[in-house]
């Protein structure tokens, strides 16, 4: 949702896998709200829309992507890259057949790829 963390991982996505268009589904801290799996409602909004990119738009690849100062989870570092990997279980559990990036946007707002 942060607009700052917008461009810098669009334009990362666009030049690593080569494509014109990033579709976006933004959400305040969507690493913990899939990570803790808790909120039935906000995990049914994140799947209905990613389902909408995947089977109207023909995406193959998501990125989920933690940043450094997030409002919606504010955790540090160490924290929000040991909840990725359980936002990601969480999204496989959808069997929407996509691959799956897992993202660090610093400080630095530089993208580095985890895992």
């Amino acid at each position: 949702m942060d607009g700052r963390t917008q461009l810098p991982v669009i334009e990362w996505i666009k030049r690593e896998y080569g494509v014109d268009y990033v579709d976006t589904i933004t959400e305040p801290g969507p690493v913990l709200i899939l990570a803790s799996a808790t909120d039935a409602a906000a995990l049914e909004s994140i799947k209905r829309r990613l389902s909408i990119s995947v089977s109207r738009h023909g995406a193959t690849r998501v990125a989920l992507v933690a940043h450094a100062d997030c409002a919606g989870n504010p955790a540090d570092k160490e924290t929000q890259l040991r909840q990725l990997p359980l936002a990601a279980a969480t999204l496989l559990t959808w069997g929407l057949g996509v691959q799956l990036d897992l993202l660090w946007l610093g400080e630095d707002f530089e993208v580095r790829k985890i895992g």
